[in-house]
């Protein structure tokens, strides 16, 4: 019998629970796949927390991973066993040595990209996507600021936006993230920690403020990143790592500027299935070209789930962390 990390109750990383679970037989329109490589993500933790509540518990956490599929349902024509295919996404799972998921929600990885870059690209690499592409069209002369830059989307953000001709100012914790932002295309890496965000964001667009901040870390950023668009410009709240952003008066967006807000979600984004080949396939474009670098700098045992939790909660990771099952 194959293993899995599963949560009875919501808390902190100590709930994470590796134990022998078994996958079940797949049902009409399932997969059943073997993974490589599993991505983790802060979207993980929130569903640890109980913040985003899982459909039920008990429950494996996890919406991303990579592998070879092994059976696929009698209905499904798109894979076959032995394909090699990525997925983020719903529904949650993918700490575990093998499941069922829909076949509609798979992509196949391409031959040049490993399962482990597959794992570590595809939640963060797709919200990227519709970051720079959806929310709001990043082109070439537009600044746009990004919180974490060093981190998993991050990364991947300031890489793809400096290919777009953008110029990338970043936010990050230390002077060692402010190179890692700096080495993936971010123009102005400012620490946060040393200086003020909003007022030396002002400094660099001399008091014009960017076309578009783009934030994850939620309560204790998002009325400051307000403070850094110009009139007219775009918010984007797509994360709460410091905790939940408080009730507003929408009337501040109009008293900062006539601002647009927006509290995107990739499940949103990525729900039809053209969308989702879209999504995965402008991905797979630029990181085949080599436009994207993708970094896994964390690697942790599966069974080490709970350490792996507590380090990216702690700040204390970069990029893209994989679990090994």
């Amino acid at each position: 019998m194959s293993k899995a990390i599963r949560i009875y109750e919501t808390g902190g990383p100590e709930v994470l629970r590796w134990e022998e679970y078994d996958a079940g037989k797949i049902q009409p329109g399932e997969v059943l796949l073997r993974h490589k490589a599993i991505g983790l993500n802060f979207i993980d933790v929130y569903h640890r927390t109980g913040l985003y509540p899982l459909p039920a518990l008990p429950a494996i956490p996890g919406m991303e991973g990579a592998g070879v599929v092994e059976a696929v349902a009698d209905d499904v024509t798109e894979f076959q066993s032995g394909d090699r295919v990525a997925y983020a996404g719903l529904p949650p799972g993918a700490y575990c040595e093998k499941r069922r998921i829909p076949a509609h929600r798979l992509v196949k990885l391409p031959n040049a990209i490993s399962a482990h870059t597959g794992a570590a690209m595809m939640l963060q690499g797709m919200t990227a996507r519709y970051l720079l592409l959806g929310c709001y069209k990043v082109k070439a002369g537009d600044t746009i600021l990004i919180h974490a830059a060093a981190g998993g989307v991050g990364s991947i953000v300031c890489q793809w936006a400096r290919h777009l001709g953008a110029i990338v100012i970043g936010t990050v914790g230390s002077s060692a993230k402010a190179e890692v932002a700096s080495s993936n295309g971010c123009d102005y890496p400012i620490i946060y920690t040393e200086e003020d965000f909003v007022a030396r964001t002002q400094t660099i667009t001399a008091g014009r403020g960017v076309d578009v901040v783009y934030d994850s870390i939620g309560q204790t950023t998002f009325l400051h990143s307000l403070d850094c668009l110009r009139p007219m410009g775009t918010m984007v709240s797509f994360g709460q790592a410091s905790g939940p952003i408080p009730p507003m008066d929408v009337g501040l967006l109009g008293a900062k500027g006539s601002l647009f807000l927006t509290r995107p979600s990739l499940m949103h984004y990525t729900e039809r299935r053209e969308d989702l080949v879209a999504h995965a396939e402008d991905l797979f474009e630029v990181v085949a070209k080599g436009t994207v670098k993708i970094e896994t700098a964390q690697t942790y045992n599966l069974a080490d789930a709970a350490q792996a939790h507590r380090d990216l909660e702690g700040r204390k990771t970069t990029g893209s962390t994989v679990l090994i099952p």
